[in-house]
C-alpha cells in the first residue's frame, strides 16, 4: 500500500462526493434545503446515514486499539455504548417530541422559549464551542495517520494537510448542507460498514479460522472481558460509572446537541423521526460490539506475527489508536488496505461534514437570524462566509492540539465533553423539570461558565473530599447538577399573572 496509491484512493473518494454533491445542490441550495433538507427526508436515510456520523474514525481506530491497552480495558467501552442506547431512547421519547411539536430549526429555541434570550444565546454558544472542539479532535486522527502514511513521504506540512482535508470537506457541503450530507452519509456509512466486516474476514482468514473458532477465540482471549464491577470507588471503569457516563454524554452530545438533531428534525414527522432513532439505536450498538471485536483480532493477529504496538514518532510513547493503520497499510495485502483504507476515510469524513454543516446551521440561525427568511438568496453568501470560518477555526484547533496531545483521542474526546457539554444538561434539565420558576437571565452566561471550573476542581480533589472516589465520564452529571443547582438558587418565583 504505496502512498501514491493511497493518495489516489482519497482523491477518487471526494471526486464521487464532490459529483453527488453538485448534482443535488443544483435541485436546490437554498437555506431551507441547507438547514433542514426542506424537511422531506426519508428516515431509513437518516438512520442509517447517522452511523457515520455518530461514529467517526475516533470509533474506527481508538476503540479497537484501546482494547488492548496498557490500562487493561478490553471491551469495558461496551459498557458506556450500553449507556449510550439509553440515552437515545430518552432523546428519542423526551427531547424529540418537544422539538418537533415547537417546529425548531435549531433545537436550543427551545431554550430561549423557557429560560430566555441570554440562555438561549449561551446554550448555541456553547455548542459552536463544544462541537468545534470535538469535531477537530476526531479529525485530527485521521490526519494524523494519512501524515504519517501518505503526506510525510511527499515532505508536505501537517498543517497543509490539515488544510487539504478541510478544503475537501468543504467542497461538497458548502451548497447544499443537510440535504445534501444525507445522502453523502449513508455512502459514507455504507464503506464504513463493510470495511469493519471484511476487515474480520480477512483477518479470520489469516488466522485460518472459521466464523464461529473466530468469535471462540475472542472470547477466550484476554481481551474480551467487558463488565467491571471491582471497586466502584477507585476504579474509573466501574460497570455503574461507564452506564451513567454514556447515558448522560449521549443525552448531552446527541440530544442537546445541535448537530445529531439536525438530522432527525429533517423528517415528515415525529412518527418517522422516533423510528429513525430506534432503528439507529440497535444498529449502533450491534457495531461497536463489532469494532471491539476487530480490536481483539487485530491484537491477536499482531501477537502471532510479532508486530511491535506503533510508537509516536516523537515522542516514542506507544500509540495504540494507530494499531489498525499500521497493520492494514504495511501487512495487509492491497485488497483489505483499500478496504480499511475506504472504511477510516468514511467514517471520519462522515461526522465532519456534518459537523461543519450543523455549526453554520447553528450560527445563521441563532445569531445572525436566517431562519425567518430562509429562502433569501441574499443570505446565501454570508452563510458561506460562516462555513469557511467553522472550518478555519478546526485548523486551528488541530495545530493546537496536534503540539499538546500525548493521548488516546476517544478518552480525550469524552472528557472535554464532560466540561463543555455538562451545562447544556443542567439549562435542558431545568426548562424541563422547573415549572413554577424564572432564572435570572443574564446571570446565565456567568453559571455556565463557572460550572465546568466547579466541576474540574471537583474532579482534581475528588480523592480527596470522596474517599478516593475517581470520576470518569460520569462526571457530565455533575457538571450539569451544578449548572442546575445555580439555576435554581439564582432564580425567582414565577409571578402569576391575574386577569382583570
Amino acid at each position: 500500500m504505496t502512498p501514491a496509491i493511497i493518495l489516489s484512493i482519497i482523491v477518487i473518494y471526494f471526486g464521487v462526493l464532490i459529483i453527488v454533491s453538485n448534482i443535488i445542490s443544483k435541485k436546490d441550495s437554498s437555506n431551507a434545503a441547507f438547514f433542514s433538507a426542506n424537511k422531506n427526508a426519508k428516515w431509513y436515510l437518516i438512520a442509517f446515514g447517522m452511523i457515520g456520523t455518530a461514529l467517526s474514525g475516533v470509533t474506527f481506530i481508538s476503540v479497537p486499539g484501546e482494547v488492548g491497552s496498557a490500562n487493561g480495558e478490553q471491551f469495558k467501552y461496551f459498557q458506556f455504548v450500553i449507556g449510550n442506547a439509553i440515552g437515545f431512547i430518552v432523546v428519542a421519547t423526551v427531547l424529540l417530541p418537544l422539538y418537533y411539536k415547537m417546529n425548531l430549526t435549531s433545537i436550543y429555541g427551545y431554550i430561549e422559549n423557557k429560560l430566555g434570550f441570554y440562555s438561549y444565546k449561551t446554550s448555541a454558544l456553547i455548542f459552536l464551542i463544544s462541537r468545534t472542539i470535538g469535531s477537530a479532535f476526531r479529525l485530527y486522527l485521521v490526519v494524523l495517520v494519512l501524515q504519517r502514511y501518505v503526506f510525510d513521504y511527499y515532505k508536505i506540512p501537517f498543517a497543509v494537510t490539515v488544510l487539504i482535508s478541510l478544503a475537501l470537506i468543504f467542497a461538497y457541503t458548502y451548497k447544499g448542507g443537510l440535504k445534501t450530507i444525507i445522502v453523502t452519509d449513508t455512502l459514507q456509512t455504507f464503506f464504513l460498514v463493510s470495511s469493519v466486516l471484511f476487515t474480520i474476514y480477512f483477518i479470520a482468514r489469516s488466522l485460518d479460522l472459521s466464523a464461529i473458532e473466530t468469535l471462540e477465540t475472542i472470547k477466550q482471549s484476554n481481551y474480551s472481558k467487558i463488565f467491571f464491577f471491582e471497586d466502584f470507588i477507585t476504579n474509573k471503569y466501574h460497570f455503574l460509572k461507564q452506564i451513567l457516563g454514556g447515558m448522560f454524554v449521549t443525552i448531552a452530545m446527541v440530544g442537546l446537541d445541535q448537530d445529531l438533531m439536525q438530522k432527525n428534525l429533517s423528517c415528515k414527522n415525529i412518527s418517522e423521526g422516533q423510528k429513525n432513532m430506534f432503528w439507529f439505536t440497535g444498529i449502533f450498538v450491534v457495531i461497536n460490539l463489532i469494532f471491539l471485536c476487530v480490536g481483539a483480532l487485530l491484537y491477536i493477529y499482531a501477537n502471532k506475527n510479532s508486530i511491535a504496538l506503533p510508537t509516536d514518532l516523537a515522542t516514542g510513547a506507544i500509540r495504540t489508536d494507530l494499531l489498525f493503520p499500521e497493520i492494514a497499510f504495511n501487512h495487509f495485502s492491497i485488497i483489505p488496505s483499500v478496504i480499511f483504507l475506504l472504511g477510516l476515510i468514511a467514517a471520519t469524513f462522515a461526522t465532519t461534514d456534518s459537523a461543519l454543516t450543523a455549526l453554520t446551521t447553528s450560527f445563521c440561525v441563532d445569531f445572525l437570524n436566517m431562519d425567518k427568511k430562509p429562502n433569501d438568496p441574499k443570505n446565501i453568501p454570508t452563510r458561506y462566509a460562516v462555513h469557511i470560518g467553522f472550518s478555519l477555526a478546526m485548523f486551528l484547533v488541530i495545530i493546537v492540539f496536534n503540539s499538546l496531545n500525548d493521548k488516546s483521542v476517544v478518552s480525550m474526546i469524552f472528557k472535554i465533553a464532560t466540561y463543555t457539554y455538562g451545562p447544556l444538561l443542567g439549562l435542558y434539565g431545568f426548562g424541563l423539570f422547573v415549572k413554577n420558576r424564572q432564572v435570572l437571565d443574564k446571570l446565565v452566561p456567568y453559571i455556565c461558565f463557572a460550572s465546568p471550573i466547579l466541576t474540574w476542581l471537583l474532579n482534581d480533589y475528588s480523592q480527596v473530599l470522596f474517599f478516593n472516589y475517581v470520576f470518569d465520564n460520569e462526571l457530565i452529571l455533575i457538571n450539569g447538577l451544578i449548572t442546575f443547582a445555580l439555576l435554581y438558587i439564582t432564580s425567582s418565583k414565577k409571578q402569576i399573572k391575574i386577569a382583570a
